[in-house]
């Protein structure tokens, strides 16, 4: 046995070769004459791999637990064409000489099968290859052809289920790759599926037709060339070629009904045996009918009784024994309780208790970083199955924020929450709502971008991610408020709209540290060297994620991160203040941050503070532990505010104001105005770029 495991180890060290070369040696087969003996062994193990193949088919839980049979079919029927060819050859060679010439697989085959009469031997072999290829091969055909078909047509759907779940945040993105890739493995299989059968039908034919030629042949060489009597020919040739066409046929017809129960099973979840346990066992009911039915037939004058009379015995007594399984596990789940088994009760043992089964009370500890809960009444706005595409959407703004924002914008996990108003639905930021609002099924929404002409009749509402004012309009209302200047929208824009607004206003609530370092390992796949010198040489990753956390609160891109990362290496090594380290980076990456404020004639638009104003505001900055601020009187506060507000509103802005102030007030005025004005921008000067011209809209004076 070493020997035998010595060569297996052998195999599998050198397994890129030895598949090649086997295939080599079998092509070499068609050409050069097989010594008896090895023709033997050949056969021998045809048998074996056709065998092995049928049980394994039969104990694979899945199809594609055998996804390289479509080639292994191939292989397997080039094999035992070769083996024809061989036998072929020594039986018109040798054949003259006795049954005995071809070896003894053939001979015992040509010889028991047969009876030693070639014309049952032709009778049985021709019933053979009738039921294989007139009832098998024709059917695994037509399921192979059919299971191809349809597993192509339905991939787009499942593709967009593996979507859907993946943006409703039901399974990770890692799950969704693996379904994906087995959906793609599953279509390449049937595919193949569908060709390899033909493989195996084509071959029943060519069986047959190598029968007739070497029966014709074998006799033309026993009466012409070796002067054999015609019944003396017909006796050895036929029985030789129908032994040889039966080894043939044989493992023929067992790779022919692997292949058959390889397709029927497109569906199968476990083993062939166990599915057909409990599927054909599971229920009493048709067991005992057959039972009574073959109890009947016993008792018909004419019919042998005890056949009948038996098997319906065995029925009934399989009925009863399942009739008492059934009311055996019955009765404990009725009763609460406890069961016992055999063993405790001739043991003594003491019954064990049944317990009902135990939530993972880890799931619910966990918090979904994004989710969208809805009414149902908003139930088919999210329904794909009703035509929404809302799940397309977000997975387009997910995208898009990752282009915009430089983050990877976790999953939405969508759900319906009776506790809300039909039509309300909610934005939840780890758990959390953080913005609401109300839809109008069957309704359009449109917003007067200030191009409208007129009112148009709707019912009044605030849109609900910017607070403008906005109006609930009917479907047959579109086409004229599109007339009138209205920007229209639907009801999954809206909700859209407002889950992209809330993702950049709270975005670096979704950066934690796990997120920050996705995003450096995804840069050091391209810059390994800035990562590796800078954590946590320089700085650790908590410093990187606070200053990449400040550049988020004031929406700021974190597509850069080189240079954002460079800027840090730069000056990391002076300070390790996180706040330092954000208005120095700020002042690297400014035309990125000026981009969107920047018109087509390379001009920003801004106010800026009075001489007076500024000088009170540097007056009374003041310095910390817990960070910089800006001490105003409250009475000089909320003066300063006033007139800042009322700077803002009387000032043109082309795109957005904009607060320019100088560097050393940036960080803290933001601090001073980001509850009252959070959507003010404020910029330093530090952080402009010497091409733009900056044109002065308004001035915050004393």
């Amino acid at each position: 046995m070493n020997w035998v495991s010595n060569l297996l180890k052998q195999m599998e060290r050198f397994q890129h070769v030895t598949t090649p070369f086997i295939i080599l040696l079998v092509l070499i087969m068609f050409l050069v004459p097989v010594p008896v003996f090895m023709l033997d062994i050949m056969i021998a193990a045809n048998f074996t791999i056709s065998l092995i193949i049928l049980l394994m088919v039969m104990y694979i839980p899945k199809p594609l637990g055998f996804s390289s049979f479509p080639s292994t079919l191939l292989l397997t029927t080039l094999f035992r064409l070769s083996l024809n060819i061989a036998s072929t050859r020594i039986i018109l060679l040798h054949g003259h000489e006795g049954t005995s010439s071809a070896g003894s697989v053939i001979q015992a085959f040509g010889q028991f099968v047969a009876g030693g009469e070639f014309m049952i031997g032709i009778i049985v072999f021709a019933i053979i290859i009738i039921i294989q290829f007139v009832v098998i091969n024709a059917g695994s055909s037509r399921i192979a052809e059919v299971t191809a078909r349809f597993t192509l047509d339905a991939m787009p759907g499942k593709q967009m289920s593996i979507d859907a779940d993946l943006n409703s945040g039901l399974i990770e993105e890692s799950e969704a790759k693996i379904r994906r890739q087995e959906l793609q493995d599953e279509a390449d299989f049937y595919g193949a599926m569908d060709g390899a059968i033909k493989f195996v039908s084509k071959d029943a034919i060519a069986s047959m037709m190598i029968v007739v030629i070497n029966i014709i042949g074998g006799l033309l060489f026993g009466i012409i060339r070796h002067d054999m009597a015609p019944i003396e020919a017909a006796q050895t040739f036929i029985i030789l070629t129908i032994g040889d066409g039966l080894v043939s046929s044989l493992p023929s017809l067992f790779i022919s009904v692997a292949g058959g129960l390889l397709t029927t099973r497109a569906t199968a979840k476990r083993t062939l045996g166990e599915d057909i346990l409990e599927q054909v066992f599971g229920d009493k009911k048709p067991i005992a009918f057959a039972s009574g039915s073959l109890l009947m037939f016993s008792l018909i004058p004419g019919l042998p009784t005890v056949p009948f009379m038996a098997l319906g015995i065995m029925l009934g007594s399989l009925a009863y024994y399942l009739h008492q399984k059934d009311e055996t596990e019955r009765e404990p789940a009725m009763a609460g309780g406890t069961t016992m088994t055999p063993e405790q009760l001739t043991t003594g043992q003491k019954p064990k208790e049944l317990k009902p089964p135990q939530e993972s009370v880890e799931k619910l500890l966990k918090v979904d970083m994004m989710g969208l809960e809805i009414g149902y009444g908003l139930i088919p706005l999210v329904n794909t199955k009703q035509g929404s595409n809302i799940l397309e959407r977000i997975k387009s703004i997910r995208k898009q924020l990752a282009m915009e924002m430089g983050i990877i914008v976790p999953p939405v996990r969508i759900r319906d929450n009776l506790q809300l108003r039909p039509n309300q639905y909610q934005i939840l930021i780890k758990g959390l709502p953080v913005a609401t609002g109300d839809l109008l099924p069957n309704h359009h929404l449109a917003m007067n971008p200030g191009t409208a002409t007129s009112e148009i009749e709707g019912i009044p509402t605030k849109e609900p991610a910017f607070g403008l004012d906005a109006y609930w309009i009917k479907e047959s209302q579109k086409d004229q408020a599109n007339i009138m200047g209205y920007t229209v929208v639907d009801l999954q824009t809206v909700v859209t709209t407002h889950i992209s607004e809330m993702i950049k206003s709270h975005a670096h609530e979704l950066l934690g540290r796990q997120e920050t370092q996705a995003l450096l390992n995804n840069l050091a796949e391209t810059y390994p060297k800035i990562v590796e010198d800078l954590i946590p040489a320089i700085l650790p990753l908590g410093t990187v994620q606070k200053v990449l956390k400040n550049l988020l609160i004031e929406r700021v891109s974190i597509r850069d991160l080189l240079s954002i990362l460079e800027t840090l290496a730069e000056y990391g090594l002076t300070t390790q203040d996180a706040t330092i380290l954000t208005e120095l980076v700020r002042q690297q990456i400014g035309r990125n941050i000026v981009q969107p404020f920047t018109t087509e004639q390379d001009e920003i638009h801004i106010i800026s503070l009075s001489p007076e104003v500024e000088q009170l505001l540097t007056e009374s900055y003041q310095q910390s532990e817990s960070g910089n601020y800006i001490a105003l009187e409250p009475q000089m506060a909320q003066r300063f505010l006033d007139r800042l507000q009322n700077t803002i509103s009387n000032s043109a802005f082309a795109i957005q104001p904009i607060l320019l102030v100088n560097a050393n007030l940036r960080q803290p005025l933001r601090k001073l105005l980001e509850r009252i004005l959070p959507n003010l921008v404020i910029l330093s000067h530090n952080e402009i770029p010497s091409h733009l011209n900056i044109i002065t809209v308004g001035v915050v004076g004393s």
